[in-house]
Formats: C-alpha cells, sequence, structure tokens
C-alpha cells in the first residue's frame, strides 16, 4: 500500500502535529487534522530557534515566511550581570549558508504561518473537535470523535502535546510530566537598537535573556528556581519580573526593565519535562512532539525536535511499502536517541542552574548539545 492511498489522522494542532500533516500531505497522504480549541489560538510571547529548527521550517517549505515574519542573526552574546560582554557562542549556519545560524518569533505569528500551510497543503482541518474512543483493530483504527463522526484510518498519529490524551488513552501506564524546579517567565518588549542578536545576562541563579522577534519587537525570558509549582497569581507578574531582574545593574536590562508593564504580554511557566520509554508506538497509532518528549527550553530545541519527528515519520512511511511495523520501528530508532538527548540535557543544565552548579559542566553541555543538533536527522 502506497502512501498515497492511505488515510491517516492527526491528532492536535501544535508545531508536530502541523508539521506531520504537511510533510504527509506532501507524500500523498489523505490528512485530517483535528485540533480541540475551536479558534486554533497558540499561547505564549516568543519562541527561540537554532539552526536545526530553522533547517526543518525550510524542509516544510516556511522558512521564507519565517524570516519576513520574525528575525534571524548569528551568535549568542552572554553578559556578566552588570554588563560587560565576556562572550559569544557561535550559530553554525546549519539551515544553509544564505540563512542565519538562528532566530526567534512570535509564538503565534509562527503558529499562524504553519497553519496557512497545513490548509494549503490540503489537509482537512477541523476544529473545536477530538477523539471521544480509540478503537484499533487488525486493519486500521476506527475513530470516534466528540462530534459524533465515525472515521476509519490506517495510522492515527497523537500530537496533543505534554498532557496528551492519546498518550494516557493509548499507553495505560505512560509516565506524567515532572516539575523541574524551574519557572519562565516571557514579555513582549520593544526592541532597542543595540539588541542585534539572543543576549543572556549570566546571573548566579536567574538566568535573563532576550531575542529580537522582529524589526520592532523582542521578547524577554527569564528562568528563575522555584522549590515548589505554586499558583501565581497573574495580578504580581509585573511587579514579580521586574524584582528578578533588580539585582542586574547592566545598564541595558536595567532599561528593558523600566519598559515591563501590564501591556507587556507576560506568560509564566513552570518548567516540566517528560521523555517516555519506547515504544512510542502501539499498533496503528504512534506519538510525536511534546507528547513523548517534552522538554525544558534551555538547549532552545523542543519545537525543533518536535518538527524534525514529523519529518522523519513521513519519510519512513513513504519508504515501507506500506509495512507501517517496519516504518514505526525505524521511525523510533532514528528519533530515540537524538530527543533523549534534548531532554535529559535540557534537564541537566537547569539543575546546574537551580544549584549554581559547575559552569565549565554547563558550558560543555551546552557545547555538546549543539554540535548534536548540527547533525543530520
Amino acid at each position: 500500500m502506497s502512501l498515497s492511498s492511505q488515510r491517516i489522522l492527526v491528532i492536535g494542532g501544535g508545531f508536530s502535529g502541523m508539521a506531520a500533516a504537511i510533510e504527509l500531505r506532501k507524500q500523498g497522504a489523505k490528512v485530517d487534522l483535528v485540533e480541540i480549541d475551536p479558534g486554533w489560538r497558540s499561547y505564549g510571547a516568543g519562541i527561540s530557534l537554532g539552526g536545526a529548527t530553522l533547517r526543518a521550517l525550510r524542509r516544510l517549505g516556511v522558512l521564507e515566511a519565517f524570516l519576513a515574519q520574525g528575525n534571524a542573526s548569528d551568535g549568542v552574546n552572554l553578559h556578566l550581570p552588570h554588563g560587560p560582554l565576556v562572550a559569544t557562542l557561535p550559530t553554525p549556519r546549519i539551515a544553509g549558508d544564505d540563512v542565519p545560524g538562528g532566530g526567534a518569533i512570535l509564538r503565534p505569528v509562527l503558529a499562524r504561518i504553519l497553519a496557512e500551510a497545513t490548509r494549503a497543503a490540503g489537509a482537512n482541518v477541523r476544529l473545536g473537535c477530538t477523539f471521544a474512543a480509540i478503537d484499533q483493530q487488525a486493519d486500521g483504527v476506527l475513530v470516534t470523535f466528540t462530534d459524533g463522526q465515525r472515521q476509519r484510518y490506517d495510522l492515527v498519529i497523537g500530537a496533543d502535546g505534554l498532557y496528551s490524551k492519546v498518550r494516557e488513552a493509548v499507553f495505560e501506564n505512560a509516565p506524567r510530566p515532572r516539575y523541574s524546579g524551574q519557572a519562565v517567565w516571557r514579555a513582549v518588549l520593544p526592541r532597542p537598537p543595540e539588541i542585534e542578536t539572543a543576549t543572556m545576562w549570566m546571573g548566579p541563579q536567574i538566568k535573563p535573556g532576550v531575542n529580537p522577534v522582529s524589526k520592532t519587537e523582542m521578547y524577554l525570558f527569564v528562568t528563575e528556581p522555584r522549590p515548589t509549582n505554586d499558583h501565581v497569581d497573574p495580578a504580581t507578574f509585573v511587579d514579580t519580573l521586574r524584582a528578578l531582574l533588580e539585582g542586574f545593574t547592566a545598564p541595558t536590562l536595567q532599561a528593558i526593565r523600566s519598559q515591563i508593564g501590564p501591556d507587556s504580554q507576560i506568560v509564566y511557566r513552570p518548567l516540566e519535562g517528560l521523555l517516555m520509554p519506547r515504544p512510542w508506538s502501539r499498533g496503528r497509532v504512534v506519538l510525536i512532539g511534546d507528547t513523548v518528549h517534552a522538554t525544558t527550553p534551555h538547549l532552545a530545541s523542543g519545537a525543533c525536535i518536535g518538527i524534525e519527528d514529523a519529518l522523519v515519520l513521513a519519510d519512513e512511511l513513504a519508504q515501507s511499502a506500506g509495512d507501517m511495523p517496519a516504518a514505526l520501528a525505524a521511525f523510533e530508532s532514528r528519533r530515540w536517541e537524538r530527543c533523549r538527548m534534548v531532554v535529559e540535557n535540557s534537564a541537566r543544565l537547569g539543575e546546574i542552574e537551580i544549584d549554581g552548579g559547575d559552569k565549565e559542566e554547563h558550558s560543555r553541555i551546552m557545547r555538546e548539545s549543539l554540535m548534536a543538533l548540527a547533525e543530520p536527522i
């Protein structure tokens, strides 16, 4: 059975789900994508993307849209809390000599780019709908939807994120997300002229940084240790975020701090991670993205490895000549080590930051991880 004769369901309209729909449509599959949110909204401020992510966006055919609506630049500038520049981390041009080594974009803007590409690819998108039951049968998967429809598919892809209902339904003993002891704050602010690329100030435990997301805007991110995952009242967001930056005397960062206000689109998120042991598929249901390997943002690679999952899965399905078990096994074999590395190394970087640990180990892990991400997928 060729891929062009197969019907595939993608559950979840996030980055990995949309990437799967786009790439599978290129291969000729008939693709339905269901997304529970009727508005297909994407929450959050900005998102940093490394060269490997830009390479994946080029493969999907959306890199030009990203470059037009986001920002791309080379290098990451590291400063001391009081301002001096101590190092610039190189960012190899993985996506091509004509594409800078990294970048950033507002998360809702990237979501809109991918949503437009998903529809343009010919995927059948149904919003405000998800699965109610998944019934695996010998020759396919019978899916009952929350709107009462029932459809049969050759493959179901679970891409419904960290709190995946597909994972719960298909893998009854799957692990649950684990809180890391760190949280991240993000906000959208005007971009001053001196901020030309990703820039960070290296405090003992609190790590602020900024990254341009367009010609006029940037997003601020601040990680902080929080021993317990307690609710934070949104009414306190402005004062709390300002207070986190109070000890950083760098003039640029203090100017940024003074601009934080009620209109800064502040987002607070406790950092959680998940690495589901193999297998990632059961029968004709396979999981991708945050559903099986949710990572903290220390390597700026969570979206990257989720989108890469979609590309590799489409490749293996196209090459399998209809042998679904072989395709899913090959997909998992290609993805496991890379995704494990990102999740576990990101978690270790967070631990070092929380404990004020060995900066040399932190630098080594960062360097080795970025070298690994530059390798072909």
